[in-house]
């Protein structure tokens, strides 16, 4: 079973499953719909009709069959709501993880058992390979530029025994010629989207108003104040505001200011200069390990707080049910909310949310 978006990585990796022998099922997953987002926008990207047509018609070019999948309920009470309540408990969603862990791989796998499927693939780049110790590790796919490891933290054991990732040992550039030589010339130029899916204009304010109709009557503006408490000025609500932010924020304090904290329980946005966004400590709940199945003594590994960070060398332990982070320097800009991902070299250790 390979999960198809219509896009080109997806694609070749399900022909290229087909070209060594397998019997590959497409099946492309409609998560959402730019009609409940409000969004006056074309629709684009994995959930639109055409992206979904062009699965469909690769899959049928090659001679395997095709299925849409209709997820919008379970995305919608998984993902979307938590999308909205983090926002408005001051902090910043991770949603293509909360969407790998808890919809993609378990709509895959449930369909998969139906059609007797043994391994579920996407178009990731990331490699996983299995242990001496029995375990499951992912690591960093080979285009550096592409490695999508850091989002798939979330994805159990049990569901990474029946993946494969047939792209981590490719680049980017190697995939498009591939679809080329295929005879797919319009997919190996197709433009990649870097939006949140559900976001089509990438504008998450103008969707949390239309999520949440009366957000601006229930929480409406409040209080700039600087780490001293002075008052500089009104912010139109705190869930319009995400820790690290410096543009947009309508004020002018005669030097560049950055949102340091969200404080939603009296509706306040800290803000400071750079500085006061670095921190040397960090906590991480909800940690799923990847290599280990405990990592109870501490441990060095880089620690990424972002998609695109490069990492920070760092000391890990678990304490009390979380992972307590020391930086071996300084990093910026810690958001609540946001993925905090460990690696052993190229090896996924695990990873968790801040707090």
């Amino acid at each position: 079973m390979v999960a198809m978006s219509g896009g080109v990585d997806s694609s070749v990796a399900a022909v290229m499953l087909h070209e060594q022998g397998y019997e590959v099922i497409g099946l492309t997953m409609k998560t959402w719909d730019y009609a409940s987002s409000g969004s006056s926008s074309k629709e684009t990207g994995c959930c639109s009709l055409d992206s979904i047509n062009d699965a469909r018609a690769l899959a049928v070019s090659f001679g395997f069959p095709h299925y849409i999948l209709d997820i919008r309920g379970e995305f919608g009470d998984s993902v979307i709501d938590n999308f909205v309540d983090e926002y408005l408990a001051g902090r910043t969603p991770n949603p293509c993880v909360l969407c790998n862990t808890y919809i993609k791989w378990e709509a895959l796998l449930k369909r998969a058992n139906k059609l007797d499927c043994e391994f579920i693939a996407t178009g990731h780049y990331a490699n996983i390979r299995q242990q001496e110790n029995g375990r499951y590790v992912i690591s960093k796919g080979r285009d550096t530029h592409k490695d999508q490891s850091y989002v798939l933290w979330g994805v159990s054991q049990e569901n990474l025994a029946r993946t494969q990732f047939p792209l981590g040992s490719y680049t980017k550039s190697e995939i498009r010629q591939m679809a080329a030589e295929m005879g797919q010339l319009e997919l190996a130029s197709k433009s990649e989207s870097y939006e949140i899916c559900f976001v089509p204009d990438n504008d998450y304010r103008a969707f949390l108003r239309h999520r949440v109709e009366d957000i601006d009557d229930r929480i409406g503006p409040g209080n700039f104040i600087l780490t001293d408490g002075t008052v500089v000025g009104q912010h139109q609500g705190y869930p319009y505001y995400t820790v690290g932010q410096r543009k947009g924020l309508g004020i002018a304090l005669g030097r560049p200011v950055f949102v340091t904290k969200i404080m939603p329980e009296s509706n306040t946005v800290v803000l400071g200069d750079e500085h006061e966004l670095q921190s040397r400590e960090a906590y991480v709940k909800d940690v799923n390990l990847v290599k280990y199945a405990a990592i109870d003594q501490p441990m060095e590994a880089v620690t990424k707080i972002r998609y695109k960070d490069a990492g920070m060398n760092s000391t890990i332990v678990q304490q009390d049910g979380k992972m307590k982070v020391e930086f071996h320097h300084a990093v910026k800009g810690i958001a609540p909310g946001q993925s905090a991902v460990f690696y052993e070299g190229d090896d996924l250790l695990g990873g968790g949310f801040l707090i």
